[in-house]
């Protein structure tokens, strides 16, 4: 866009009229105030002399002058230039691709190695992909939530419905992650628990793990203790879930999980991975149908999907490598996914502890 003074801004209103015409008496009208005056000095110039042509220079030079004379004041200029358009999310990240844990899915906990080990060879199955957990630290306790870590000296008080371990039971697997470049999202179970206590007791806790990319909420169990149901997400709840985790950083994200797009917040996408983990598909197609619906329904936003349930055990146990199988059928029909976890209920059938 070209910048436009007053006075040539006038004198293009002058475009239709013929070059005879454009005498100065002519647009004296249209000129500033302040300009006019100064140039009703120049009636002792010849008529012959008086087109505008001529006396342009001069007016221009009258502004200039004028403006000396006044008081500052913001530019009459309008200098527009285009500034970007805000990010819905950050940057993309690596695939993610490892698996969900909880103290409950597994017969028994193999350890820190079992788990590191696991993440790299479910990433290895997908090219680039990095090993990723989805780290449940909070399960349903009573109406609210158990922590399985000590409550941190950042914390000035309990928050209400929360109950703290005494040990850390996180520690050691999020250092492995560190070590090999992983991802480490941390989840809750809330109940009726404030989730924006829990987001800022887990990440004063653990915030400073490089892996720790993002803290996140089972829908299903939010606002629910009985049934794994759960209330569904505001756009305004899920906006101050992201504020509260990127008070700990602008790099920490947060997931929502569910199996019903209506349970996710309406338009709301900013700092958001959205998380699948419907089951009891009665086959590979029928997976792929509900998981590509709902990832067009949250594209551009990422999406990423849990997976290797017992209920689906009759048709994923017949192939060969199933984490594969299933992991790239997703990626060839859902651009937008961004993270695969097969879940901790099979992991010891398909992952053997060695």
């Amino acid at each position: 866009m070209k910048l436009l003074s007053p006075v040539r801004s006038q004198a293009r209103r002058l475009r239709g009229v013929p070059l005879v015409g454009r005498h100065f008496r002519a647009i004296l009208p249209t000129l500033p105030p302040l300009v006019r005056s100064q140039a009703r000095r120049l009636c002792g110039v010849p008529p012959s002399q008086r087109h505008f042509r001529a006396l342009l220079p001069t007016v221009i030079l009258l502004v200039l002058l004028t403006a000396c004379q006044s008081p500052p004041t913001p530019s009459p200029f309008l200098l527009i230039t285009p500034s970007p358009l805000p990010l819905l999310t950050p940057s993309p990240m690596p695939l993610g691709a490892g698996f969900r844990y909880s103290s409950y899915g597994p017969p028994y906990d193999p350890g820190p190695d079992y788990w590191a080990s696991t993440g790299q060879q479910m990433a290895a199955k997908f090219p680039d992909a990095v090993p990723a957990t989805l780290w449940i630290v909070g399960v349903i306790y009573g109406n609210g939530t158990y922590l399985n870590f000590p409550l941190d000296e950042e914390i000035d008080a309990v928050p209400a419905d929360v109950r703290f371990s005494y040990v850390d039971l996180n520690e050691d697997v999020l250092t492995r992650f560190d070590e090999m470049g992983g991802q480490v999202w941390l989840q809750v179970e809330p109940g009726n628990a404030d989730v924006v206590a829990l987001i800022h007791a887990m990440l004063a806790r653990y915030g400073h793990h490089p892996s720790v990319v993002g803290v996140g909420v089972d829908v299903e169990w939010y606002q629910s203790t009985t049934s794994p149901v759960g209330e569904r997400i505001t756009d305004e709840v899920a906006a101050a879930w992201v504020a509260a985790a990127r008070a700990h950083g602008e790099r920490f994200r947060v997931f929502l999980k569910h199996w019903e797009i209506d349970w996710m917040p309406p338009t709301y996408r900013d700092g958001l991975l959205f998380v699948n983990d419907s089951q009891q598909f009665a086959s590979l197609d029928a997976m792929l149908a509900d998981f590509t619906a709902w990832g067009e329904h949250f594209a551009p936003a990422p999406v990423g999907f849990q997976f290797g349930y017992p209920a689906d055990r009759p048709w994923w146990g017949e192939y060969p490598d199933p984490p594969a199988e299933i992991g790239n059928a997703l990626l060839q029909n859902i651009p937008n996914t961004e993270s695969l976890f097969w879940v901790d209920f099979t992991i010891l059938d398909v992952f053997p502890d060695k």
